[in-house]
């Protein structure tokens, strides 16, 4: 469009049309984010694609050892670990850690997010007294458990000191109580942090949403599970993933500190056994076998926990 203005004459005076952007400008700016965007590609893909084919590819091979000569496998290790009653052993472990841990880190942390959420008294301190576990070394909260568990240890003391001396037990080293203590140390160490991630997502929920609740009668039990809840729904999934895999994953640290995997096999997950077999056994491919079951059943979770809490609306 050709623009008329007045010259100090009073004649119009034509201004020329601005120009037009040209068309390669935005093809341009595409290839400049192209460009932008390689370092990550390139960091994606040889630090996240190429371990985990790395895994598909060392589970084919029969590798004793890191210096040792390598040769193909076939289905031989996949073989070997369905019929080794340790690896039956650790499939049926790892399946009670998650069943009682993570419910119970979940519905624990979210009640505690709710309370501190309402802005108790002194629920500034009572943040940083929840963060405490997540700022601790795993060896200093294996040497924790140690100090409570092991056979001179508080737990025992407690107990005789208030008659109940026949219910003392080696707590780490008993074949029925060793998982679960593994349970209530990742319990612990995870439920205070996940606490504070579900206190900052419940203090960014509209306040008119509880006060709306309480002038219909709500209690806080109703509001926290009827009201609340719905509304992160999205954010709990989230969360549940992240300790899932947590769980799943991280769980050799303990299991390494604390009770070897055993009495026996009593202990040992599914990521211990990676660790044992690949470190201790030398044996990578039955390892990285392991490793692919690992990640098909971290798939598997992940997705099922995403199913469960997607929103419904």
């Amino acid at each position: 469009m050709t623009l008329l203005s007045s010259a100090p004459g009073g004649a119009p005076v034509r201004r020329p049309d601005p120009p037009s952007p040209s068309p390669a400008a935005p093809s341009r700016r595409k290839q400049g984010g192209v460009v932008l965007a390689v370092p990550a590609l390139v960091w994606y893909l040889v630090f996240m694609v190429g371990p985990l084919v790395a895994i598909f590819v060392i589970a084919a091979l029969h590798w004793p050892g890191m210096l040792q000569p390598v040769s193909f496998a076939g289905s031989g290790n996949v073989r070997a670990v369905l019929d080794d009653p340790v690896f039956r052993d650790a499939v049926a472990n790892t399946a009670v850690q998650l069943v009682v841990a993570l419910p119970v880190m979940i519905v624990g942390a979210y009640m505690l997010g709710y309370y501190v959420a309402q802005r108790p008294p002194g629920h500034r301190a009572l943040r940083y007294l929840l963060f405490i576990p997540g700022l601790i070394s795993t060896p200093a909260k294996a040497m924790v458990f140690y100090a409570v568990l092991s056979p001179d240890g508080l737990l025992n003391g407690g107990l005789e000191k208030v008659g109940l001396g026949s219910l003392t037990d080696a707590w780490l080293a008993s074949p029925s109580t060793a998982l679960y203590c593994l349970i209530v140390l990742d319990v612990w160490s995870g439920i205070g942090f996940t606490a504070v991630l579900f206190a900052a997502r419940l203090g960014s929920v509209p306040d008119e949403i509880g006060e709306a609740a309480q002038l219909d009668g709500a209690g806080h039990w109703r509001a926290m599970w009827r009201i609340h809840f719905p509304v992160i729904r999205d954010f709990v999934g989230v969360v549940t993933m992240l300790q899932f895999l947590w769980t799943l994953f991280g769980s050799a640290q303990n299991v390494l500190l604390l009770t070897q995997g055993g009495p026996g096999s009593s202990s040992t997950t599914l990521s211990f056994l990676v660790y044992q077999k690949a470190f201790i056994a030398a044996d990578l491919g039955y390892s990285q076998t392991v490793g692919v079951v690992l990640f098909l059943v971290g798939l598997a979770g992940l997705l099922t926990i995403r199913r469960v809490f997607r929103q419904n609306y």
